[in-house]
C-alpha cells in the first residue's frame, strides 16, 4: 500500500465528485482500486515549518461506485508520501509559484510528478523552443513592432498569452484585420506583457491532436481536439469535440526527439499538442488525458495503462535511489 497525494484545482475540490472529464478523479479512482491510500489538498493548503513541507489533506474514499472525500482535514507531512502529483490549473501565478517552492522542499525520495523546478522553469508555451525542427515558426513579445513585423512576414498568426490554459486569450490574427492595433494591445496588456505569436498553421481548422506522454512513452491512443461554436480553436469539452486519432510514424518519432529532455527535466506527465507533425504546446502543469473519451473510442481502461506506467517507472526511481544510497 502507497500514500498518494494529489493537489487538484480549486474548482474541482469544490465540486468533488467522480466527474468523468477529469483526469485527476481517474488517478483517484484507480489508485483507490488499487488499495491504495489517496489524500487530496490545493495549492494553498500546503505549507512549511521551518525546512520541513507540510500539508492538509482531504482522504478519500470510494463508496457506492463513486469518490467520496472526508470532511476535515489532517496534517501531513509531504516527505511521508510515496507520490505527489501537482496538478492545479494555471494560470501560473504567484500562488502557484510559491506553491512549487514548497514542493521543491520534498524528500527526493518521493516521486513528485512533474517536478515543482521543472513547472516553474518550462513554460508551457515556450518550452516548445527546446525542440527546434519539429515547432512552428514563432516569437515571444510585449514590443508592438516587432509583433507587427512577426504578423505582416507571415501573413496569418495566433497569439498566446504564456500562463493561461484552454485556450483562454488565444486570438486568431491577419495582417488584413482591422482590428490589428487593438487585438495586439489587448493581448499584451497594452503592450507590457509578453505573449507568443505563433505562425498559423492552416491545417488546424482539421483539429489539433493531444500526443499523451507517461514516464518516457508516448501511447499510441489519443485524440484529435476539434473546434466548435465558431471559433478556430478547440475550447469546449464534449463528444462533438473529439474525435479517435491514430498515431502516425512522423508524430511516434516526437517521442525519441522529447524524451531526453522530459527526464533530465523531470517532466513526467505531458501532454503534446500537435498540427500536422509540429509540436504548438507542451501541457506540463495538468494535462488533460481525455480517459473518458480515449476509453470508449478505443474500448479500454486507460486509467489503467497510464497508472500501470507511473508505478512500473517509479518502482525502478525507487530501486534506483536505494541502490545509489547503498554505494554510497
Amino acid at each position: 500500500m502507497k500514500n498518494i497525494l494529489i493537489v487538484i484545482d480549486d474548482i474541482e475540490f469544490k465540486y468533488f465528485e467522480l466527474n468523468k472529464l477529469v483526469t485527476n478523479f481517474w488517478f483517484v479512482w484507480e489508485y483507490l482500486r488499487r488499495e491504495n491510500k489517496v489524500f487530496i489538498t490545493l495549492k494553498n493548503k500546503l505549507f512549511q515549518k521551518r525546512n520541513i513541507p507540510y500539508a492538509l489533506v482531504f482522504e478519500t474514499h470510494i463508496k457506492n461506485n463513486d469518490i467520496i472525500k472526508e470532511e476535515k482535514p489532517t496534517i501531513k507531512c509531504l516527505n511521508d508520501f510515496n507520490t505527489i502529483f501537482f496538478r492545479p490549473d494555471p494560470p501560473v501565478d504567484i500562488d502557484y509559484i510559491n506553491a512549487s517552492y514548497i514542493l521543491s522542499c520534498v524528500n527526493k525520495d518521493v516521486f513528485i510528478i512533474n517536478n515543482p523546478q521543472a513547472i516553474r522553469e518550462r513554460n508551457e508555451k515556450l518550452y516548445i523552443n527546446e525542440f527546434q525542427g519539429i515547432i512552428p515558426n514563432n516569437i515571444v513579445s510585449a514590443d508592438e513592432k516587432i509583433l507587427k513585423e512577426f504578423l505582416f512576414e507571415n501573413k496569418e498568426i495566433i497569439i498566446k498569452p504564456l500562463n493561461r490554459c484552454f485556450g483562454s486569450g488565444v486570438f486568431y490574427l491577419n495582417d488584413k484585420d482591422k482590428n490589428i492595433n487593438a487585438i495586439l494591445s489587448s493581448a499584451t496588456n497594452k503592450f507590457t506583457t509578453q505573449v507568443m505569436a505563433q505562425v498559423y498553421l492552416p491545417q488546424i481548422v482539421n483539429g489539433d491532436k493531444r500526443l499523451i506522454y507517461v514516464c518516457g512513452e508516448i501511447f499510441e491512443y489519443c485524440v484529435t481536439k476539434v473546434a466548435s461554436n465558431n471559433d478556430f480553436k478547440f475550447n469546449e469539452h464534449n463528444e462533438n469535440t473529439l474525435k479517435i486519432a491514430k498515431l502516425t510514424q512522423e508524430e511516434k518519432l516526437i517521442e525519441s526527439k522529447v524524451k531526453d529532455k522530459f527526464e533530465y527535466d523531470g517532466i513526467y506527465l505531458a501532454g503534446l499538442d500537435v498540427i500536422d507533425g509540429k509540436i504548438i504546446e507542451i501541457n506540463v502543469t495538468s494535462p488533460c488525458f481525455f480517459i473518458k473519451e480515449i476509453n470508449e473510442l478505443f474500448n479500454i481502461s486507460f486509467e489503467k495503462i497510464i497508472v500501470d506506467k507511473i508505478e512500473s517507472y517509479s518502482n525502478a526511481r525507487s530501486t534506483a535511489l536505494l541502490t545509489t544510497i547503498n554505494f554510497l
